[in-house]
């Protein structure tokens, strides 16, 4: 029976990973997946989907001493993506006013870290900040929307009062002494969303299976469809977050991995419209690359769930194999699909149309008390993100979200084939989120808002701020490629 039960999931991964396509006729070798995956199941609990009046309620998940997280050497990887899940439902859940939770009790930020008010919803001025990558990139749908006009994806920022709290005590001190600030941590509970929309218009008649809500589009009135959500939230020994991501179901293609093979690229294609991919359309590597600027669309998503994954020639078989990392590449990803299939078969209503597609945190097993996180976290540095085997990265090694880190999915690395790529050329979120800012090092710099906040207290503009975090990925990314 297990040998049964591996089949199956292997002839899942096979349709879970591919587009629409035919496999080329005449080949010698014949694509077959063969990739091993972990028999376990991570499951949604029917608690979180119970009804009030009507209205779906689900419960906080525990964070504190109270919660898996307490214990380091028996938490494990689904309790990470049962928080995940559990926390966005928690934080969609729907209020009196008809809106979700987080705009009714998170505040809305700049990139610098000011407060936004928005008496007509959400405000949305922000196009680049937001793209893990060069300062230029910036996300646009192809030009087949019922106006004939390519439209502009947003960006928000929402932060609940124990984070920003912490960066209103916190960020004057840094200013006058960083060293004040070396070894000091978000309270556990602390909370932030970045969020992508887009105008509504845009989508058409396909707006029904998002949640629309009003918005301002740099000044205009507008309802704005609700995209891609980072839920990045501090739990229990994990002073460095658990960042995970949130997306539609529908936004774009898939690169078929059955028809890539271990010396050539599959060319991406689509028989139908997305709303980030024109059926007319060929993609590869460069459209989802940050070199040069990409101002363009028609991108896809790399990576299922943020595992990475390549090809490989055995005898007469082309085999997609998970890359060897710090993460255990079967276990997390099943745990993912699982988890994703249970919630779908429980959840009702627009948020039904969104995906958890992974989180990422640090294993902290061995490292007791927050005084020597905090100090792990420091001596980290850059290297946090390191997902190397050995290394201390967890979970989906190569995270993103394809409306927030679309140019950075295939890491930093200038090649300019899919198939070449190695697992010390991808990126994730501690690629840009990490305790190195300005040359200081501190756990409270993981946070873009602080480090934006404490950036306006001595005179930097947006741009400056921005790019001291470019600049520091693009170093990080140097120094890995000289190791290699």
């Amino acid at each position: 029976m297990k040998r049964s039960k591996h089949l199956l999931v292997a002839l899942g991964l096979a349709s879970i990973f591919a587009c629409e396509s035919t496999p080329e006729k005449g080949t010698e070798i014949t694509e077959v997946e063969k990739v091993e995956t972990d028999s376990t199941e991570c499951l949604a609990p029917a608690e979180w989907f119970t009804m009030v009046n009507g209205t779906r309620k689900t419960p906080a998940p525990k964070e504190g001493k109270d919660s898996p997280f307490a214990n380091n050497e028996t938490v494990s990887n689904c309790d990470f993506h049962q928080w995940s899940w559990q926390k966005f439902l928690w934080l969609t859940n729907q209020e009196s006013n008809g809106k979700p939770l987080f705009m009714n009790t998170m505040k809305q930020v700049s990139p610098m870290g000011q407060i936004i008010s928005g008496t007509r919803g959400i405000v949305l001025t922000d196009s680049e900040s937001a793209q893990a990558s060069s300062p230029n990139d910036i996300l646009k749908t192809p030009k087949f929307t019922p106006s004939d006009q390519s439209s502009t994806v947003y960006y928000s920022i929402f932060v609940n009062d124990a984070l920003y709290n912490t960066i209103l005590k916190y960020a004057p001190r840094a200013k006058a002494d960083p060293a004040s600030i070396k070894d000091v941590t978000y309270p556990v509970g602390s909370l932030e969303l970045k969020t992508s929309w887009l105008n509504a218009a845009a989508l058409g008649a396909d707006s029904s299976n998002y949640f629309v809500t009003d918005g301002i589009i740099n000044s205009a009135p507008a309802r704005v469809a609700l995209l891609g959500m980072h839920v990045v939230g501090i739990v229990e020994n994990h002073p460095e977050f658990v960042w995970a991501t949130f997306e539609h179901q529908n936004l774009a293609p898939a690169y078929d991995w059955s028809q890539a093979t271990p010396t050539t690229d599959a060319p991406v294609t689509s028989t139908t419209n997305y709303p980030l991919f024109s059926k007319s359309a060929t993609s590869s590597i460069t459209n989802i690359q940050t070199y040069p600027n990409n101002t363009g669309t028609d991108i896809f998503s790399l990576y299922k769930y943020g595992v990475p994954v390549y090809k490989e020639t055995e005898g007469k078989f082309n085999v997609q194999k998970f890359m060897e990392s710090s993460q255990n590449g079967s276990q997390n990803f099943n745990n993912i699909r699982t988890i994703n299939e249970s919630v779908k078969s429980q959840l009702t209503g627009v948020w039904n149309n969104y995906f958890y597609n992974g989180s990422i945190w640090i294993n902290t097993e061995g490292y007791v008390g927050i005084e020597a996180q905090a100090t792990l976290i420091d001596t980290l540095s850059y290297n946090i993100s390191n997902i190397q085997p050995g290394a201390l990265a967890r979970g989906s090694v190569a995270a993103y979200n394809i409306t927030m880190e679309t140019f950075v999915q295939a890491g930093f690395s200038k090649t300019g084939q899919i198939h070449q790529l190695k697992i010390g050329d991808l990126a994730n979120c501690f690629s840009c989120h990490n305790s190195t800012h300005n040359n200081n090092e501190s756990p409270l710099q993981l946070s873009h808002v602080f480090n934006g906040y404490l950036g306006n207290l001595k005179g930097l503009s947006r741009e400056q701020v921005k790019r001291i975090h470019v600049n520091g990925m693009f170093a990080q990314a140097k120094l890995r490629q000289s190791k290699k």
